[in-house]
Order: C-alpha cells, then structure tokens, then sequence
C-alpha cells in the first residue's frame, strides 16, 4: 500500500484505546459495518467513550472576518460538513480530522503588518503533504501571495461594495465552471496583490485590481479578492461549490437524518444502559429539538425542566407542557417560580441588572430542581444544552469573543459545585439546521417555526419596572400581534416578532372618555442568521388590524407603534 495513502487517510491509534479498525474502500454499506459491531459492544455491557462527529470536512480558518460565519453557513449550504478555527489552530488539530479542503478567511489586518496573523509553517506544511485544496478569499489570498512569493501593497483606491468581476480572455478556471464571462461580486478591502505568487496566474480582475482571482493548479491553491460568501455576491454560492465539490471532491451528504441517529448513538454509548441526564427546556425551537434527540437515545431517563420565571409568553407553560409531554413525549416538569422572580425584580429598571437576577435565581431553581431528580433517580451526571455553532464560532474566532454588548439571552454557566458532564448536541449546527434537524424528527411544524424567545422573556421587553401587571398586559398585547401575523400569513417569513412596553404613558380618547395609558411598539424583523437583520415590510392593513385588537382589547394600552430600524445600528431586541 503507497506510504502517501497511509499518511493520508490513516488515523489508526489515535483513539488511545483498543478497538476495531474498519478500512472503508467506498462501499455505501461501510457505516453500517461499524453501527453493527457497536450495536454487539453495547449489548455485552461494554460502552465505548462518547466520540465527536468524524465526517470528512471542509476547514475554515477565520482571521478574524466579519464574514467568516457566513462562509461557514454557505458551505452547509451545500450539504457540505465544515467546521471554523482560528487561523492560528495547530496543525497536529487540523491532522486529527479528515480535511478535504482549507479556505481562508479574510480579515481586518494588512499581511505586511508586524502583528499580521499568518498560518504556521506546520499547517502549510500539512497542506502539502496531504494534498489539501485551499481557497484564500480577501485576507486568506494576501495571506497566499505574502507566504508563496507574492507582493501585497496599499491600494491607490480602496474597494468596497458591488463590483463587476471580468474573467480574462480564454479563461478556462474549473472555480468558475457555468458561470458567465462577466459577473458582479462583493468587495471590502484596502490593500491588494501588486505581484503574483511563484507558479500562480490570474484568471479574473476588475477595473480597480488586476489579480482580484488567481490560481496555481499544480498546488491545488485559488485565491479571490472578492467575497463568494455573502449575499450581495449572487453567484458567489457558484464559485464555492465549484471548489468545494468540483474541486476538493467533497461529497455533499451532510444531512440532518444522519446527524439523528449518530448523535443517538453518541449518546446511548456515552450515558450507558443506566445513566440519567438533566437539561432545562424553554419551548423554543433549540430546546424542543435537543430535548426530544435525547428522548429518542434514552427515553425517560432523560429529566426536562421547565422553570416559569413569571415572564412567559401568555399560557406559554401550560402550553409547552402539552406539547412536549403529550406530542413529543418528553419526561419533562415545570417548576413554577413566578412569584420568586417577581419580587427579586421589583424596582429593577436597568436591563442587565434584570438579565442577571433572572439568570442567577433560575441557576438555583435548577440546581434545587437537579437535587431532586438525583434523589429520585439515583444519579444524574450528565446535563444537556442547547449550545449552537454560532456561540461556538463566537468563542474560537481569531481576537476571540467580539465586546459585550448584553449579557446573551441564552448563554450561561452551571455552577462547577454541580459536576455535571455536558451533552450539545447542537453544537455544530446553525439555526436553520437545527429546525431542518426538527423536521427530520418529525416534531410539528409550528414548534420547529416558532421565533426565538429571550430567556430572561418579557421582562427585557417591559422597559423599566417588571410588574405581575405589567406582564399581563404585555402578555395579552404579544398574544394579538402573533395571532395576526399566523390570519394574514406573515408569521413564517418574519424571523421574529414580539411587542415592547414602553415605560411612556400617552393621552388618548376612547368613547367620551380621555385616556393616559402605555405605549408599546410592535418589532418584526427578516433575518437569516440574527447577526444582522432588517426590519419587515408589514402591510398596513395588518398593522390597522394589531391596532384596533391590541388598543381595544387590551387594558393598559392607547397607542401602538412600528418599530423601522434595522440590525446595525439597532439590535433586535430592545434590552
């Protein structure tokens, strides 16, 4: 057997531990070899140790882009598995997995800087012997040009927006196969290469860059000055399945169903015949999902909580109970806590002084709620989240996690004093993965489409105190406007939608009557990943409707407004 294939695809002892090695030579029947012989491991008592998913991936190596996310999002896009790291991972981490292919990301940084990131020598190293594809955009081509002999200099005129991309003259590039001989791309950049790296020719420019896409076939290396990965880059999506699958050879078979039943299976190894696991559940999408994956592998043994902060959407408890106990089967119970959040919250007005009492009082309601189900079960040592790929990302990108803006809603430590392993099945998905995962398992449509819901709930969309009144009237408001999005349609194509009160009082008339009640305002936003979003194009008629229901129905509440300001500057929540 050639030594280059050993190097290449053997990982044989690197597990640590005896096991049974299966050399898979293409049959589609392969995965099922190994699920039989863990199938006879499990039934005679042995478990193995819970394992990572090992699928064949494209690497990502961030340098710090505002954009790097959205490569990733494009690549799963195309049923491809990938994964992020920082620019500065270790090439013996990179060696542990199965790499198809390397993109580099762009970055705020000039190659030529002193501080620049650059990729280790033992990563470039690692490319080669393995034969890896690599894709530099923006940064990552200057990163190329500055390591394999190019020039990188200042441009006279920077690039930033829409610009039309000009292949040149009998350009036969297999990265831009089926596309046309001119299309428009997404530029941000300063700086540009002045001379082509050894062995590399440019196949594409622009009026203001003349290497804006090279390539050195030889070495299996393409660069872009452009960004395929964003949307304003229409046929960006094109160029980065060219490379991915016309030219790395990825197989697109990155599907949720899969993802199931290995996670299953992860998780039966893991937790073994008799173990139990924990995790708290909000109803949301993330939660339903990760709750019902871990009822499939261990049934009953898995123990959901519900903590009710006295800050739920209108019957949301009630509603969450018969949903997941009754449709899902979840073994859950909720803790109705309202009371106690309620007068820890009295007289607080500052936003995060509000997320953390909430989010520290249901740290201990949980753990109360954990003590118990340990009683009764005997032992629980493991706990789920609901951890997304995005918080993942956030944590490994280069410059690491971005300034605090606000606590995040749904991120938050368990104390150590509870010893609990942690199980994510999440962890690698972005949202709109984890609702295709939803519908895989057949959960409902409506709970697998629901918007997101903050944790610490209403209480960051009462502006000012939080009050039992205040609660219902924003309950009872919330409840009409979600009610009119589902009548008139709009509910699926809005990302989230949610009413604000405001901590303002208007003169109004109502009957012969004047008025001074609240004002809220009505959010609705259109967003694929929430890092940015604009606001929705309600129509009046709609808005007329949410109007008159929520100002006659609703006691507490004279004037409605709509909210128009988009994801930057604003955010999407208002605390």
């Amino acid at each position: 057997m050639p030594e280059e294939y050993l190097k290449q695809t053997s990982a044989l002892g690197n597990l640590g531990r005896p096991q049974v090695a299966i050399l898979d030579f293409g049959s589609q029947y392969s995965h099922l070899i190994a699920r039989r012989v863990r199938d006879i491991f499990l039934n005679n008592g042995i478990f193995p140790l819970f394992f990572e998913t090992c699928s064949p991936q494209v690497a990502i190596l961030d340098f710090g882009s505002q954009y790097s996310h959205l490569i990733a999002r494009r690549v799963r896009e195309l049923h491809v598995y990938c994964e992020l790291y920082s620019c500065q991972v270790e090439a013996t981490e990179l060696a542990k997995h199965e790499i198809t292919a390397i993109i580099l990301s762009g970055g705020p940084s000039s190659v030529y800087d002193k501080d620049a990131p650059h990729v280790s020598q033992a990563t470039w190293d690692l490319i080669k012997e393995r034969k890896v594809p690599v894709l530099g955009i923006c940064y990552g081509m200057q990163e190329m040009a500055h390591v394999f002999g190019g020039t990188v200099e200042p441009g006279t005129k920077h690039e930033y927006g829409k610009a039309m991309v000009h292949r040149t003259e009998g350009c036969d590039s297999v990265l831009f196969q089926g596309m046309p001989q001119e299309f428009q791309m997404w530029m941000s950049h300063g700086d540009k290469v002045k001379k082509m790296p050894d062995g590399f020719k440019f196949v594409a420019a622009t009026e203001n860059a003349e290497f804006v896409a090279i390539e050195n076939s030889e070495t299996k290396m393409w660069g872009l000055q452009f960004h395929p990965e964003v949307t304003h880059s229409p046929l960006g999506k094109n160029v980065l399945e060219n490379f991915c699958i016309n030219i790395a050879g990825a197989k697109p078979d990155w599907v949720m169903t899969d993802y199931a039943n290995e996670f299953i299976e992860q998780v039966r190894e893991k937790v073994g015949p008799t173990g139990h696991v924990i995790g708290a559940v909000s109803g949301g999408v993330d939660s339903t999902v990760a709750a019902v994956l871990m009822t499939r592998a261990i049934g009953d043994r898995f123990h959901a909580v519900l903590v009710d902060n006295g800050c739920l959407r209108k019957d949301e408890a009630k509603n969450v109970l018969k949903r997941m106990r009754e449709d899902c089967g979840v073994n859950l119970r909720c803790v109705d806590a309202a009371d106690k959040f309620m007068s820890l919250l009295k007289g607080v007005t500052d936003p995060e002084k509000k997320r953390k009492i909430i989010g520290g009082h249901f740290i201990e309601v949980f753990q109360e709620e954990a003590k118990k189900i340990e009683e009764e079960s005997g032992a629980c040592d493991y706990l789920l989240q609901g951890t997304l790929y995005p918080d993942v990302i956030e944590s490994i990108s280069y410059k690491g996690p971005s300034a605090t803006i606000k606590t995040h809603h749904n991120v938050g430590g368990l104390p150590a004093t509870m010893k609990l392993k942690l199980i994510e099945p999440l962890r690698e998905l972005f949202k709109d993965e984890v609702r295709e995962l939803g519908m895989a398992l057949g959960i409902d449509e409506a709970s697998v489409w629901r918007h997101p819901f903050p944790g610490p709930g209403l209480a960051i969309r009462i502006l000012g105190e939080v009050t039992p009144d205040r609660v219902k009237i924003l309950q009872e408001a919330d409840a009409i406007v979600i009610e009119e999005l589902f009548k008139s349609g709009h509910y699926r194509a809005i990302g989230q939608a949610f009413v604000v009160l405001l901590p303002v009082k208007s003169v109004g008339v109502m009957g012969d009557g004047r008025t001074y009640e609240n004002v809220a305002a009505v959010r609705c936003v259109e967003t694929t990943d929430y890092m940015t979003a604009d606001f929705y194009h309600l129509p009046y008629e709609v808005m007329g409707t949410m109007s008159s229901r929520v100002i006659n129905e609703v006691r507490g509440i004279n004037r409605l407004c709509y909210d128009i300001s988009s994801k930057p500057p604003a955010t999407i929540e208002w605390e």
